[in-house]
């Protein structure tokens, strides 16, 4: 994938960054792994809001993606690489020797025509998938899974990759893009080689509307408003009032850690951040 750059015959051109979309070999989806996608503009079920900023944007159709990769010893070919506008990795879609079809996430080095298997056996090549104690050590793996049969959970966004850095007992130890390192089942599964579409972090968005289109909403600095709504609002000027920066509910935005304890916790070797 290579960056489109613009002629700056407006102030958004100037500094807009696009991908240039020629790994993609079809426009339109397989219809059958094609699902509704309701938009719910970041409430609940409650119609509270629950995150903000969220609302607006294109309609999308949900592309149905096989984390779980349980088509085992069936030989799959690669028919088509295609976009999906709800992720930043780009998808492929596989037919099986059976009739079936599937799409998974496309990793670096998957063209169309490739082969992919899945199970004991397969290849360590890019898009087959195996569980752990298949996989050789220092092999770099995505779409993880945390839980045998689960599908995979880790690893999945556009450039993501980890590493299978040892094996102990029934455990695999997993380097993750953070440079966390974690326990991970030997009975889970995961997929060999680097998600595609690596230059993706690389997007530079240019102008408001375009972020529009993707369903995000315009964000204001909590020093802008008034007291009443902000606890750094309010005052003659930009001031904060020697305040630290906490969010509209008083929260600590920087430094503090709002990570609630998870019972996948106990396996983190090493985390991310020195403490």
């Amino acid at each position: 994938m290579a960056m489109k750059k613009f002629k700056p015959y407006t102030p958004s051109r100037r500094t807009m960054a696009n991908a240039d979309y020629k790994e993609i070999t079809s426009t339109e989806p397989e219809k059958s792994l094609l699902e509704p996608l309701k938009r719910t503009a970041g409430r609940n079920n409650t119609g509270r809001v629950t995150m903000r900023h969220r609302g607006g944007g294109n309609k999308r159709q949900y592309r149905k993606i096989d984390f779980k990769r349980d088509k085992i010893g069936i030989p799959g070919k690669v028919a088509t690489i295609e976009y999906d506008p709800n992720r930043s990795a780009r998808i492929a879609l596989i037919n099986y020797a059976d009739g079936e079809k599937r799409y998974i996430l496309a990793p670096s080095g998957l063209a169309v025509g490739s082969q992919i298997m899945a199970g004991p056996g397969s290849d360590i090549k890019p898009g087959n998938a195996l569980k752990m104690m298949d996989i050789p050590v220092g092999t770099v793996v995505h779409n993880i899974e945390l839980e045998p049969g689960r599908g995979g959970v880790m690893v999945r966004s556009a450039g993501a990759s980890a590493q299978l850095m040892a094996k102990e007992g029934k455990y695999a130890y997993i380097r993750m893009p953070s440079g966390e390192l974690r326990l991970v089942l030997q009975q889970c599964m995961a997929t060999i080689g680097q998600v595609g579409n690596e230059e993706h972090e690389n997007i530079v968005d240019g102008k408001a509307g375009k972020v529009r289109w993707l369903g995000r909403r315009p964000k204001v600095r909590g020093m802008v408003m008034n007291p009443v709504d902000h606890p750094m609002g309010g005052g003659e000027g930009c001031s904060k009032s020697n305040k630290h920066p906490v969010s509209p509910w008083g929260t600590p935005a920087k430094g503090f850690r709002t990570r609630k304890s998870k019972p996948s916790d106990k396996m983190i070797v090493r985390r991310r951040y020195a403490k």
